[in-house]
């Protein structure tokens, strides 16, 4: 009665497994994989995955490289023919030369708007833009000044402005015509809040607040010229009351509005 050999206790060595995965090998005719090294040999994967790199690691031995016993040749003892003598043969050995390596070209930076700079060629500068010319408003400003100026001061004749003294008891000679405050008020304050309003240079409520009262201040010097003229042309000496009312007004109305631009201005600098 013959007894079933135990696996032994100890595993196997892959110097021991080489040879049997050789034969394997060459009954399959082509390195076998990990699993059936495994399946065949009962071994675990890292066993079997270190057998095979060993097999595959072995260098090939060609039939021209296994040697034979000679065997007896019958030319053996024929009569050698004339060497000629051929050419010397180079042997020096020739340098490997392998490919050089592509250097990665480095990223383009990034700036803020997450977009790579534009960097311009030598031949291709980029001029600053021409500004608009200026000088032509003083042009234009000298006459309309001339025209608004008469106009408001004549106007303030109307409603009640005039010659006053404005210190009495200290320069009793001093006097001063109080219609001429009619047209720096309201003018000016119109191209100061113009300048807030189209500049971009205040916070959003101020530029809001500056661009309709620098539309209702041009408006408004706009309907005081067009009230002069009708009364003059009327020959009226004295305007109206309500008329009179709303150019008093003036005065107060352009004080707030240009204090109250001033604040927004600055709102948010403050901490």
């Amino acid at each position: 009665m013959t007894t079933a050999t135990a696996p032994s206790a100890y595993p196997r060595a892959i110097g021991d497994l080489l040879p049997a995965v050789r034969d394997l090998a060459d009954r399959l005719g082509e390195i076998p994989s990990r699993n059936q090294i495994m399946r065949e040999f009962k071994v675990g994967a890292p066993k079997a995955q270190a057998v095979r790199l060993a097999l595959v690691a072995e260098p090939i031995i060609l039939p021209d490289d296994i040697k034979t016993e000679p065997t007896s040749d019958p030319w053996e003892y024929a009569e050698p023919a004339p060497v000629t003598s051929a050419l010397p043969v180079d042997i020096t050995p020739v340098p490997l030369i392998l490919p050089a390596e592509k250097v990665a070209e480095p990223l383009p930076e990034v700036d803020q708007v997450g977009h790579p700079p534009v960097h311009a060629g030598p031949s291709t500068a980029v001029s600053k833009p021409r500004r608009l010319a200026t000088w032509p408003v003083v042009l234009i400003a000298l006459p309309a000044f001339v025209a608004i100026w008469s106009g408001w001061v004549g106007l303030g004749g109307l409603t009640g402005f005039g010659v006053v003294h404005p210190l009495p008891g200290i320069a009793d000679g001093f006097s001063l015509n109080t219609a001429i405050t009619l047209p720096i008020g309201v003018e000016v304050y119109a191209a100061y809040a113009l300048r807030a309003w189209l500049s971009g240079l205040v916070p959003p409520r101020a530029r809001w607040f500056a661009k309709w009262s620098a539309i209702g201040s041009l408006m408004v010097g706009a309907l005081g010229q067009v009230a002069y003229h009708l009364l003059v042309a009327a020959g009226i000496t004295s305007a109206p009351w309500w008329i009179t009312t709303l150019v008093a007004c003036l005065p107060v109305a352009v004080l707030g509005m240009a204090a109250a631009l001033a604040h927004l201005s600055h709102e948010g600098n403050e901490q």
